[in-house]
């Protein structure tokens, strides 16, 4: 990748494109988008034959997963059109117990003889693991599903709507920034359909059509010998393009007249604002350090949310088995056994859902044929579970998998990783406006920034993209250079409001990372506008 594209890239916050989950496969033509996969009783047909050759060879059990993954990436910057990639990949991943292990294997050869051999190689990697594993992999049960289908529930197919409507609808955007005074912009739609179909031993044959979007940009003013850039207020949602066209249509008021959005995106809208608020930042006062009461909006807490909750409950993080990547958990066992721990405020209550309408985990089954479903992980405060699979929830003494087992590819061997992840709104009516007056000295963030959190996922420092200053229950204008700094268990309990359910919104990301070899998944973050009181910030402007 050549500097320019790669600053380019970055500057839209998603330098992780590069990650192979967006641009694996073969580069095609826009029009084989359209292309139908490979017929669902084929594909019970090959399943099987991997199925069949894995128990032959003396399997306990067999899964296969064949996966066609499509992605298509339209990129812009101010008049011009950077680039329309759409890639396809195809194949199928076999994972075996045998002798008690676990194997795998994956090929892009989806014939009988490709699959048989594939099989054969997982069987004898499994076989040949068992001599140095002391334990057997124990699978909690789960039921015989047989043939199910689900599909995100989609009013509009993004591979139906042209490249010249997408086209138009980015540098319409970026022609609106540009006219309320940005200096520069860059667009993106990223989208994608995963056709995915799971077979296994146990019974079930699952065909399943899933579909994300994400629209962003980051517009850019210059002034004064220094430049601000405000990033897009859209969240990567699982629905089609209907999230582009208004046809549900659902804005909410913000402070200042920042617009939030729910279920629905006017792109041109939010980069007029956009244009207009960097400006402004380029005047913004510099925060002083001090604590405050902190107004945190969805966009921006969702990103806390993901790393001091999301993964430190992921029960291998707490296990140690996953440490390579981003550490462990302080949210060792011991604290969830005693039932006492007080992760956060009684107001505190933290689910797992991967059933969660317009999420981006949203699915019918996961990738080892478990029904999804939705439970508790933080309940008024307290550590009441983990997010653990079919090989894990015996250590948790729990005999049914969570759901949340997932592959980013074909090419891939599924492992534990994060359900949608969210903070319940709160119970009484109760608005932005409302807990702003109820604020003395504090801050409104919008939007993510930088982050850091330690191995543990307990100290940690967030940033955001706009910063308003409170006083005295008043916005009274804009902010710059500021982060705020706490521990995770000291930060939720400092929880002391959350606004009702009509602010609830989501938060999300394409590009969750974990494991080694290292994969991506997609995964939200809903939550209401929440209070934290008497946080500490810094000014990441001056030096101390």
């Amino acid at each position: 990748m050549k500097r320019r594209n790669f600053v380019q890239l970055a500057g839209l916050g998603a330098g992780a494109m590069m990650m192979p989950s967006l641009l694996m496969g073969n580069n095609i033509p826009t029009e084989a988008l359209l292309e139908p996969g490979m017929d669902v009783l084929i594909k019970k047909q090959m399943a099987d034959v991997a199925l069949n050759t894995a128990k032959s060879l003396g399997a306990s059990y067999a899964d296969a997963r064949i996966g066609r993954y499509l992605n298509q990436f339209v990129r812009t910057r101010e008049d011009k059109v950077q680039g329309v990639v759409n890639t396809e990949s195809f194949g199928i991943g076999v994972r075996v117990i045998a002798n008690g292990t676990w194997g795998f294997a994956s090929t892009n050869d989806v014939t009988p003889d490709g699959i048989k051999k594939a099989t054969e190689q997982a069987v004898a990697i499994a076989k040949a693991n068992s001599k140095f594993q002391t334990e057997p992999v124990i699978l909690a049960p789960v039921p015989a599903f047989g043939e199910v289908s689900w599909k995100t529930p989609i009013k509009k197919d993004f591979k139906e709507v042209p490249v010249s409507e997408k086209v138009d609808l980015l540098l319409t955007a970026n022609a609106a920034a540009q006219a309320n005074g940005a200096n520069f912009v860059n667009s993106a739609l990223f989208m994608v359909n995963e056709q995915k179909y799971f077979a296994s031993t146990d019974g079930s044959y699952v065909d399943q059509d899933i579909h994300r979007i994400w629209p962003t940009f980051g517009v850019t003013a210059v002034g004064g010998g220094k430049f601000k850039t405000r990033q897009a207020m859209s969240a990567p949602m699982g629905m089609g393009y209907e999230y582009l066209d208004g046809l549900d249509s659902e804005k909410l008021e913000g402070p200042e007249g920042l617009r939030l959005y729910r279920n629905s995106y006017d792109m041109a809208e939010d980069a007029t604002l956009a244009a207009k608020q960097a400006k402004q930042m380029l005047t913004a006062k510099s925060v002083d350090a001090g604590k405050y009461d902190l107004v945190l909006e969805p966009n921006h807490l969702g990103l806390t949310i993901h790393e001091s909750v999301g993964h430190p409950t992921e029960l291998d993080r707490v296990l140690g088995y996953e440490a390579n990547y981003a550490g462990t958990s302080f949210a060792t066992l011991d604290k969830w056994k005693s039932k006492s721990f007080k992760y956060g405020s009684d107001i505190v209550n933290i689910v797992a859902d991967k059933t969660q309408p317009n999420s981006l985990g949203a699915v019918g089954w996961d990738d080892e044929g478990v029904k999804t479903k939705k439970w508790d992980i933080i309940r008024n405060g307290i550590l009441v579970n983990y997010q653990a699979i079919r090989d894990q929830v015996k250590i948790i003494d729990q005999n049914e998998s969570q759901g949340c087992c997932y592959a980013q590819s074909w090419n891939d061997v599924q492992f534990q990783r994060m359900p949608n992840v969210s903070l319940e709104a709160g119970k009484e009516p109760y608005s932005i406006n409302d807990m702003i007056k109820d604020v003395e000295k504090g801050i409104y963030i919008a939007g993510r920034g930088s982050y850091s959190i330690d191995q543990q996922r307990y100290n940690f420092q967030f940033g955001g993209t706009m910063y308003f200053e409170i006083k005295d229950g008043k916005i009274a204008g804009m902010l710059n250079d500021v982060a705020y700094q706490s521990n995770t268990q000291e930060f939720w309990n400092s929880c002391a409001k959350i606004c009702d359910k009509n602010d609830y919104r989501l938060f999300g990301s394409f590009f969750d990372g974990k494991g080694q070899p290292s994969q991506v998944s997609a995964v939200s973050h809903g939550s209401s506008t929440s209070r934290f009181n008497d946080i500490n910030v810094i000014n990441t402007g001056r030096s101390v």
